[in-house]
């Protein structure tokens, strides 16, 4: 009876304890995507671009205010004044390169350039200066608005692109610590066994019933038991340190995880659900909003707006101006024959440097059309291969279940046969041995499936 009692405290204990305890506290895989997302420096750094985006889209547009300029010069010599120059103006540059300019001048001084001259009351002058050849259908400015728009696109693309591989290295991190976890918590049950087990058998040999030789080969097992455990401690605790660089809160202050906090225990039923894989996983997905495509797509429009620029230059440069002339006091009465007109011409005869300017913008359109062409095929094929491993995993963690199972069923029934005397402490060695690395295995694939998951989040690219 002695012996029966004791065999049954060495392969009584349970694998799995399905108690929690109550002072550990649950870190939620989506949980801990929010504050990643929320807080951490590298998603807020994305953010940035655009806002730099949008304050270049300011700063194109500058290039369309209104502007007002004053040049005043003055000599004075000897109690005589050679001159006094006033020229004031007021522009207001429009969209297609036309420009409206009103002016004033007022000029005198007895060595005064005959030129410069005007009536006492000064001169007034309302103008209007158009490009015939370069600058009437896109110039720097026109170019520098649409391209400012076109980058506000592309830097929320790559914000999405960054902030993703962000959330892809937290989740990493995260399923690093729940694999290390379980690892740990795996070799304490079974430390824990090995250990009873050793007991028992010192027992049992006290009592004669058992060989001393047992005793050796039960310690040897507590020995592989505990470094193994040891092992896994150290990793968890690196695993640990590694999901605290993801970790924070507002104004920049880093958190460091606790020891009261564990892992989301059934993360496999919700991990498809947080990352939204799983219409993804059954259903066909359209990759012309993603952000990799968005973001090509931009480049190319930029550099077309820079061929259409280059192309411009091949045009000539004709300037024209008009301006009406006027006292002030006689501003309200019309007299078209005072004016001043102007025209600026300018033309390469060979246009070497624009044409070779304008070959090499269309070499970096078709370079990045290749490109955008390469990525929608590499998208396709990777959504398409990731969407046949998750199935495969799938399929592989019900046959990994189905040798835990089985193993266990082997354990007891060697159990079974050593209550009787028919079987040895290394049977039942070799088949808990086969118990803890089919239970490895089977974290080994839980996680891929995790890991594989959150691969299918980060082809998306779709963080918020």
């Amino acid at each position: 009876m002695r012996q029966f009692v004791v065999l049954f405290l060495i392969f009584s204990v349970s694998v799995f304890s399905q108690d929690i305890d109550q002072k550990l506290k649950q870190l939620s895989y989506n949980e801990y995507l929010g504050f990643v997302k929320k807080y951490h420096p590298l998603v807020k750094n994305a953010n940035l671009e655009v806002n730099k985006a949008q304050a270049n889209l300011m700063m194109a547009r500058g290039g369309f205010d209104p502007k007002i300029e004053v040049d005043f010069s003055e000599k004075q010599f000897k109690n005589s004044e050679y001159f006094s120059i006033l020229n004031s103006s007021f522009k207001i540059p429009t969209w297609y390169g036309v420009e409206i300019k009103a002016g004033f001048d007022n000029n005198e001084g007895i060595y005064l350039n005959p030129e410069n001259t005007v009536p006492n009351q000064g001169l007034t002058s309302l103008g209007i200066a158009i490009p015939l050849g370069q600058g009437l259908w896109i110039n720097q400015r026109m170019a520098d608005i649409r391209k400012a728009k076109m980058q506000i696109r592309l830097s929320n693309a790559e914000r999405k692109l960054q902030a993703i591989t962000v959330l892809y290295d937290a989740s990493i991190a995260y399923f690093n610590w729940k694999r290390t976890y379980n690892e740990l918590k795996l070799y304490e049950t079974f430390t824990k066994n090995a250990q009873i087990r050793f007991t028992g058998i010192q027992s049992l040999i006290r009592e004669g019933d058992k060989p001393a030789i047992d005793s050796v080969e039960a310690g040897i097992i507590v020995k592989t038991r505990l470094l193994s455990l040891e092992d896994s401690n150290l990793k968890l605790t690196k695993a640990k340190l590694e999901l605290s660089n993801f970790l924070w809160l507002e104004n920049n202050i880093p958190l460091e995880l606790s020891e009261g906090i564990i892992p989301e225990e059934q993360l496999d039923k919700t991990i498809q659900e947080t990352l939204r894989t799983y219409d993804l996983s059954t259903n066909d997905f359209s990759i012309e909003n993603h952000p990799k495509i968005n973001a090509l797509q931009s480049k190319i429009d930029i550099l077309n707006v820079d061929r259409k620029l280059k192309a411009n230059m091949l045009l000539p440069k004709i300037d024209v101006g008009y301006s009406y002339l006027s006292e002030p006091s006689y501003f309200d009465n019309y007299q078209f024959e005072n004016y001043k007109i102007g025209m600026n011409f300018y033309f390469p005869l060979f246009l070497r440097k624009e044409r070779g300017s304008l070959k090499i913008a269309k070499f970096k359109v078709q370079e990045t059309q290749f490109t955008l062409d390469l990525e929608r095929v590499q998208l396709n094929n990777k959504i398409n291969a990731q969407k046949f491993e998750i199935q495969s995993l799938v399929k592989q963690r019900n046959f990994v279940k189905q040798l835990v199972n089985d193993n266990s069923v082997m354990l007891n029934s060697e159990e079974r046969l050593f209550n009787f005397g028919e079987s040895s402490l290394f049977l039942i060695n070799t088949r808990e041995n086969n118990l803890v690395s089919s239970k490895l295995s089977e974290i080994a694939i839980e996680n891929r499936f995790y890991v594989s998951n959150s691969e299918l989040f980060k082809i998306m690219a779709n963080p918020d």
